[in-house]
């Protein structure tokens, strides 16, 4: 089985869900940047990472998941609002059905760390972003954590059979997986 992955990253948070997620599927398999990523048409499997913009994934991360309609999708994002979030529904949802809907046999998401300068340019807006409140809860995401319950959503997709060892601390919280 030939799997690629293709993620949107500009603060590297999605990168590093990509990097683990690429080293822990079996078989073939090659990784790339959105802005560098080829057509999925010569894939079994498709796994697609991007960030959260206005609550739906970023422009890029749309783009190539329309590509993607009629393969196989493995959906992963990184953002700052709390992962059990409606917005963080709504944008799975969303990607969910970029992607072609019934194709997508599984995903992930987490906290991603924001960074200081989008955390102060989002506290000046009126109204201030519904997930401001929780950005403070993703510093130091993802982590060990995020990298055991991505492992598991990988299982459940059938992507893998067994956890993998993962990189990064693992700490005293819960993750949630979507899927």
């Amino acid at each position: 089985m030939k799997h690629l992955v293709v993620y949107s990253s500009p603060g590297g948070n999605t990168k590093k869900l990509a990097e683990e997620l690429f080293r822990q599927l079996p078989d073939e398999k090659d990784i790339k940047p959105v802005e560098g990523a080829p057509d999925p048409a010569g894939y079994d499997v498709i796994c697609v990472g991007f960030w959260f913009k206005g609550g739906q994934p970023d422009a890029a991360g749309q783009k190539y998941l329309k590509k993607c309609s009629g393969k196989k999708v493995f959906l992963f994002a990184t953002h700052g609002a709390a992962t059990e979030s409606d917005l963080v529904q709504l944008g799975m949802n969303k990607a969910t059905e970029l992607a072609g809907g019934k194709n997508v046999i599984g995903a992930f998401s987490c906290q991603g760390e924001v960074p200081a300068n989008v955390l102060e340019n989002a506290a000046n807006k009126d109204p201030q972003p519904p997930w401001l409140k929780d950005a403070p809860a993703a510093k130091g995401h993802p982590n060990g954590n995020d990298f055991m319950a991505l492992s598991e959503a990988l299982i459940k997709a059938g992507l893998t059979t067994k956890a993998s060892p993962v990189s990064g601390q693992i700490i005293e919280e819960s993750p949630v997986m979507l899927g």
